[in-house]
Order: structure tokens, then sequence, then C-alpha cells
């Protein structure tokens, strides 16, 4: 069968533990090749992101152009598109599309303005005050994958949240694509949320004009965006001189499913997750071997007329399983382990199993709650944290457009009254400078 089953706490932990433990995917023998021929030598992902990254530096402009001939075998006749070709992509979109866009884009807002992001201040009766100011970012990039296929949806989560917060001004980059002029379903979202350029750099390039400016694209405070493996090496390498809103690996998938679990769904669940890449990750933990054998023969029924089914397979070979366990509490056990992307509970009562959930970017409730409409119109963003960095991350959010500023407004008398306390632990420290400011005070 082409998607396994693997029984036991036991087992299933050490097939979790190998997924975690895979690290950087192997760098395939055909990208290889086109790295070498790229840079006239055999060169590591590495070597050849730090290179791209340092001639777009210093090079700007031309090094765009160059790298878009080079690694993407087009001209730019422009580096972004504007106004009108926006416009003219979105009018040119089935009405069916630009609705669901429209939709799409309002349901998402409608959530990110429910998030508490306002200023505080707590005054005291000395006539002091602390608090916090929360400033939207000026300048933001909002990097929108492409390739193998087009991602509106994924414009639409990062940009409205950045909306929503108030960012001044929105950079956002997408591939140029095989004609130069970049995608138009793209181009047409980015229309539907009212944006008015779109710059065509795909790949580390784009990340490093983002990051450090050149005469067209204006240098940003923060990139946000999930893309592929030199996409997420070029946001490692500028790191630190732009901020970031995480490093994304394959996109990924657990859900738990007990033996009330329409196997159909579960299947279609799987199926929809393995679509994305050779490399992303679709699990099923579950206490009943029956649904597991039976979502065994619906992955096979299914997978037959779907149009990317050759990724699916090799994504199901490698990455996915099914992990039987001896009931629900074991499932929760995994699921948290794991620490995944997307966790789906597909239970006859999942309520109860929500408030026991501690690692996931996002928990889907029931089985009308599918991931794939979770990736469209359901309002919360969908970039959120992979590789088990859920333990420590939440998905893009109003918040990752913010910074917040702390407020110090401390009066005469509070000052006298906390420079013996700041002065003992400054002492302690030897830090004899900071002990005698706050002792000038005590007077």
């Amino acid at each position: 069968m082409l998607i396994p089953i693997v029984e036991g706490l036991a087992a299933s932990r050490a097939h979790i533990a190998r997924l975690r433990a895979g690290g950087e995917a192997v760098l395939p023998e055909r990208v290889a090749a086109r790295l070498a021929e790229i840079f006239d030598r055999p060169i590591s992902a590495e070597e050849a992101v730090a290179q791209i990254v340092a001639d777009v530096r210093q090079g700007g402009d031309a090094a765009l152009g160059d790298y878009a001939r080079r690694i993407e075998g087009v001209e730019l006749g422009g580096l972004f598109a504007g106004p009108e070709a926006l416009e003219a992509a979105y009018r040119a979109a089935p009405a069916e599309l630009r609705s669901a866009l429209e939709a799409a884009s309002e349901r998402i807002r409608d959530f990110h303005r429910r998030e508490p992001n306002q200023s505080w201040l707590k005054w005291d009766e000395k006539g002091g005050a602390l608090g916090q100011m929360l400033r939207p970012l000026q300048r933001v990039g909002v990097y929108v994958p492409g390739g193998t296929a087009a991602y509106p949806s994924s414009l639409l989560m990062a940009v409205v949240p950045a909306q929503v917060a108030g960012v001044e001004e929105l950079v956002v980059t997408t591939p140029p694509g095989p004609e130069g002029r970049g995608s138009p379903v793209v181009l047409a979202a980015a229309h539907a949320v009212g944006l008015e350029r779109v710059f065509l750099l795909g790949g580390a390039q784009a990340i490093a004009a983002l990051a450090y400016g050149t005469e067209s694209v204006p240098r940003v405070d923060k990139i946000v965006g999930a893309g592929g493996l030199f996409v997420t090496l070029a946001k490692k390498l500028v790191y630190g001189d732009v901020g970031l809103d995480g490093l994304y690996g394959p996109t990924e998938t657990l859900l738990v499913a007990d033996e009330m679990a329409r196997p159909a769904l579960v299947a279609a669940d799987l199926l929809a997750q393995a679509e994305h890449d050779p490399l992303a990750t679709a699990l099923l933990v579950t206490p009943s071997l029956r649904l597991a054998q039976e979502v065994q023969t619906e992955v096979e029924g299914q997978l037959v007329p779907l149009a990317r089914r050759v990724i699916v397979e090799e994504s199901l070979a490698a990455q996915g399983a099914i992990l039987v366990v001896a009931d629900l509490e074991e499932a929760l056990l995994l699921a948290n382990e794991y620490a995944p992307e997307h966790l789906c509970l597909l239970v006859a009562d999942p309520w109860p199993w929500v408030g026991r959930v501690r690692n996931a970017g996002g928990v889907f409730v029931g089985e009308g709650s599918s991931e794939a409409l979770g990736d469209y119109v359901v309002g919360p963003s969908h970039i959120m944290p992979t590789r088990g960095a859920a333990r420590f991350a939440g998905p893009l959010h109003v918040r990752d457009f913010i910074k917040v500023t702390s407020v110090f407004a401390v009066s005469e008398a509070e000052a006298r009254r906390l420079a013996p306390l700041a002065r003992t632990i400054a002492e302690a420290e030897g830090l004899t400078a900071h002990a005698a400011a706050v002792a000038a005070r005590e007077g």
C-alpha cells in the first residue's frame, strides 16, 4: 500500500522522530546540476544563496536582472507590475474567482481585526506612568511563493493582517514566471486587497532585495512569507539586518481520528496535504486499526484522478504514515510531541480534546473543519510554524507587524523610593556608574 501503517506507541514515536530528524532535504541531482550550470562550478545551496545575496546587495537592480536571466530564463521588462497590470489581471480573472478572492480577504480581515493590539498606559498616584506603545512597522516585505503552482491565497494571508495592523508600506514580491510578468491570479489577488504594485522577483534574490534595497526595491524592516529552500536559506542569512516572521519548511498535517471518522474524509485530507510538495508530511494517528486499513484503501482509490498524482505518491511514500495507538490519549501525546503545523481533530466529540493541545500552528476542530478550507477562506492566516516550531511559535498574526515600545515615566518621589533597590543591584553587578546615576536621585 502507498501509505504505511505503523502500530504501537513506541514504533509511532520512532517514526515521527525520524521525520523530525531529517533536517534539510538533500539537494536533488537536477537542482545540483542546475546550480553548477548557473555558477559555472559545483556549488552547494548555501554557497549559491550567499553569492546571490552578496551580488544583489552590491549590484542592485542590475544583479536582479542578471539572476532573472540566469536562473529563471526571463528578461524583466520591468521589476514590478503596476496598478494597470494588477487591475487588468483582476478584470481578466473569472467572475467566480474574483468573488472568491473578495470573500476570502474579507473573512481574513474580519478575523484579524478581532486581535488585541492596543497601547496601554497606567498612571500612578505620584504622577508617574508605565505602559507600552504599539506601533505598526513602517515597511514590510511579503514574499509570495511560486514555481510549480501559484498561490494567491498566500498573498491574502500575509497582506491582510499587515493591513489590519496599519503597516504603512507593503513591498510584495513573487516569481516572474516563464513569461516574466508574474502569475495572473497572484496579481489579481493583489488588486483585490488594494495593492498598487507587485515586484516580479523570486528566490534568494528577492529576499536580498527586500533586506538591503536596490535602486527600485525599497529596503524593508521585516520580511514575512514562506518559500522554498533557497528562500529559507536567504532569510537565515539576512536575519539581524532585517526582521523575520519565521523559517518555514515543507508543510505538514497530523490528523487525529477515532473509529467514528469517515474514511473517505480522512483520506481526502491526507491527499490534500500530500499534494503540496514531495516533502510535505501527511500523518494520521488513530486508535482504530479498522479505520487505518479503510483509509489506506480510500487513499489508493482517491489518488487515481488527481492532477498532481506523482507528487502525492512521492510525498506519501516518503513522509506519510498511519500511526495506530492504544487510545486518543496516546494520539494527543504524539501530536503534542510532533508539534505539527496543522492538527486536525476528526473525532466524535472534539471539543474536550482542544484544551489538551499544547503544540500546533492551528487546530481544526471536527470533520467539517478541513485544513484545505483553512488554506483559503476560514479566516486565520495559513502561514504557520513548521518543523516543530509550534513548540515556541504561532501563526502569522497582527502582532507580527507591530513593534512594542516600553514607556518609563518615573516621578521624583518614586525615583527616590526605587533608587536604593537599583543601586544595590548595580553594586552587586560591579557597575558603579549605574549605582552613581541612581544614587543621584536619592537625595
